[in-house]
């Protein structure tokens, strides 16, 4: 297998030598099987805030992984096996088969979430997750997932469709609204970032997006500043923000999202008509 070279000093400093022992543990249990890792989420789109962000990781296997060897590597990431220094790890394994495969699935073999500021859990059947999570995260990941071991991420994980990924931000811009185990910054912030995927095609990270927003929808700027705000701080300080303004403009990125999926829809019907 030819392995992409990974300058792990393109990191955060922080999470180096974790970001190192979790993919040597991983090619220790996994290997010949083990095919890419990456980071995603905040570490893919340099937003990583050291006391407040998780670590994102994805991995790619080959589907033949025994599945004791899915129980092994659970157990040797779990945090404080491997200690965590970030608000806490989600690793998610895929097959690579299902990785190459552009769905709306959340199909994985393993989604494993731990930390110290994260409750353990770990499953095995993608049937017990909401998919729209999974979907955001590949979608990120084609785009600007870092590698950090294996092969380069656009040769092993599909970009899922434009249909797969509004659908997937509809129903998070939807749990986000209810508010249930959600801060209220990282709520407006994950809007933002929703509202400025509608509107450029392209993911930012939060701060950025946030920015983005506040400077297009001026009545949101003060709301969305405030979130800002709070972010700076570690999640045990964020500040409260008032749930009736949170919840408009979720209402605001949700029409967005719609919007978007209707022209998104309405270019592919189009682009059929002029290839006949």
């Amino acid at each position: 297998m030819a392995h992409a070279l990974v300058d792990f000093r393109s990191l955060p400093v922080e999470l180096r030598p974790y970001l190192d022992g979790l993919v040597r543990r991983a090619r220790s249990v996994c290997e010949p099987h083990l095919i890419s890792v990456f980071a995603v989420g905040s570490i893919a789109l340099d937003d990583y805030r050291h006391g407040r962000s998780d670590v994102d990781v994805v991995m790619v296997a080959d589907p033949r992984l025994p599945a004791r060897a899915l129980r092994e590597l659970a157990e040797a990431l779990a945090h404080p096996a491997l200690a965590c220094p970030a608000a806490g790890l989600e690793l998610v394994v895929y097959g690579a088969d299902f990785a190459a495969d552009p769905c709306g699935a959340a199909g994985y073999l393993m989604d494993l979430n731990t930390g110290p500021m994260l409750p353990n859990r770990v499953s095995f059947d993608p049937s017990e997750s909401s998919a729209f999570w999974y979907v955001i995260d590949r979608s990120i990941a084609h785009q600007a997932g870092r590698l950090l071991h294996g092969k380069p991420v656009r040769e092993v994980m599909a970009a899922p469709s434009p249909r797969d990924v509004y659908a997937a931000l509809r129903a998070s811009v939807r749990e986000h609204a209810g508010g249930e185990g959600h801060l209220g910054d990282n709520r407006v912030l994950n809007g933002c970032r929703t509202a400025s995927f509608c509107r450029t095609s392209r993911w930012l990270a939060k701060r950025r997006a946030a920015q983005l927003i506040a400077a297009q929808e001026t009545g949101f700027r003060p709301l969305i500043e405030a979130a800002l705000h709070s972010f700076q701080q570690p999640r045990s300080a964020a500040l409260h923000l008032p749930s009736a303004d949170v919840r408009a403009f979720l209402s605001w990125v949700e029409d967005c999202v719609v919007e978007a999926a209707n022209r998104s829809a309405a270019g592919d019907r189009w682009g059929d008509a002029g290839s006949l």
